[in-house]
């Protein structure tokens, strides 16, 4: 016969470990100032910027709009307007595969006009997109970039260290780390009524620490975020959570007991008040990665939860000689096995995704690491504790009932 494992002796030290950690958070949330939003969650200025060199300088002065844009295999030059005839002038770079070629190609489009601003050499496979949209061309030189290989990473307490002269501006690193893009955001506080997005760039291309120099820095993307748009997403992001608890609350109440469902939802708030703890403390990011982070967690949790339950009823029924506690020692140590290869596998999946990625990828990889752990510890500790409180709670209710009875029948 397999040893039972007396986890039940556990249950009452973890409750107020567990109570200890919660209150540390939320204490730290209020000592604190709340979360370290992200980009997501604060209304302001949003700018995707690149660090990249200059390829090409190109002017317009013909008759009519010109207008440019990207992809990753052609570099595209549109005429339309009035008193023109539309036309697109496709260059695709496996046709023209340098800096030099795709230049004096540019240089026949009637109107345009190119200035190659890295060597002639250079491939085209290697521009980036270097503005949103389809930017228009004029008398203002438009800067196109690229990527040069083997580029080195810029790390983000430079590009941070860079802006801060603007005031409060967070950061945070886009793709890996070798593409050397960012997103920058600016609160609307720090904004004082303009949008200083040429300062941000100048900011970054005047730094000695970063060293991109004139024109090193791509603009991606620039957009403003307005107070009542951040403010709904954090709303709808309070409410998803509530929904989801509530759901499984639900869920749990038809598959089992009223007890089994109130010990599995509180187990899970326990996993999400343990998050709250672990990012107020740690000053990680909160954005909808965070988010995602947590649902996963309370998902991988509850399914957890469900196993262990429904070995409990299986248990007592195979066992009804048995006393509660002893039926929940007994299931939980028949699923252990079952929950540590379970949890080792899929940490070993996401503890590659810490190791080999950055930014909001390495902070949500952390946020699972964390939370798988919780959600191990308080499904055994939190859930099953609550249901074996509750249980012997309402035998020592019913035995007092019964010596209550007792004893009323022997005085008649």
């Amino acid at each position: 016969m397999k040893k039972i494992i007396h986890f039940s002796k556990a249950f009452l030290a973890c409750a107020i470990i567990s109570l200890v950690l919660i209150g540390a958070g939320l204490a730290g949330y209020v000592l604190k100032g709340g979360f370290n939003l992200g980009v997501d969650f604060q209304a302001g200025l949003i700018q995707e910027v690149q660090f990249a060199p200059p390829s090409l300088r190109l002017t317009y002065t013909g008759v009519g709009n010109a207008s440019i844009s990207f992809d990753r295999n052609t570099l595209y030059i549109v005429i339309s307007g009035s008193g023109v005839e539309g036309k697109t002038y496709p260059f695709p770079y496996a046709e023209y595969t340098t800096v030099g070629s795709i230049a004096a190609a540019l240089s026949g489009v009637s109107g345009i006009s190119v200035t190659a601003a890295a060597p002639s050499d250079v491939q085209t496979s290697l521009f980036v997109q270097s503005a949103a949209g389809n930017p228009q061309l004029g008398a203002e030189p438009f800067v196109a970039h690229y990527l040069p290989l083997n580029a080195a990473p810029i790390s983000i307490e430079r590009v941070r260290e860079s802006l801060s002269s603007l005031g409060e501006v967070s950061v945070q690193v886009l793709g890996q780390r070798e593409e050397r893009r960012f997103m920058i955001r600016m609160q609307d506080s720090e904004l004082n009524g303009e949008v200083p997005a040429e300062k941000i760039i100048t900011a970054l291309e005047t730094s000695p620490a970063l060293n991109a120099g004139v024109d090193g820095v791509a603009v991606t993307s620039s957009n403003y975020v307005g107070s009542r748009f951040s403010e709904a997403l954090s709303h709808q992001a309070a409410i998803l959570m509530a929904l989801t608890l509530l759901l499984i609350l639900v869920y749990a109440s038809i598959r089992f007991k009223p007890q089994y469902a109130i010990g599995a939802t509180l187990a899970i708030a326990h996993d999400t008040l343990i998050m709250v703890a672990f990012i107020t403390w740690t000053r990680m990011e909160f954005n909808t990665t965070t988010i995602a982070a947590i649902l996963t967690i309370l998902g991988y949790s509850i399914n957890d939860t469900i196993v262990i339950f429904a070995r409990v009823r299986e248990t007592r029924r195979l066992y009804p000689e048995d006393t509660f506690v002893d039926t929940i020692d007994r299931s939980i140590t028949e699923t252990l096995g079952r929950t540590i290869i379970t949890t080792v596998t899929t940490m070993l999946a996401v503890a590659a995704l810490y190791i080999f990625t950055t930014g909001s990828m390495k902070d949500f990889a952390l946020a699972l690491l964390i939370g798988m752990t919780s959600g191990v510890y308080s499904t055994i500790f939190i859930a099953c504790g609550f249901v074996n409180f509750w249980d012997s709670t309402a035998k020592k209710s019913e035995n007092k009932r019964r010596a209550k009875s007792g004893a009323t029948i022997a005085a008649i």
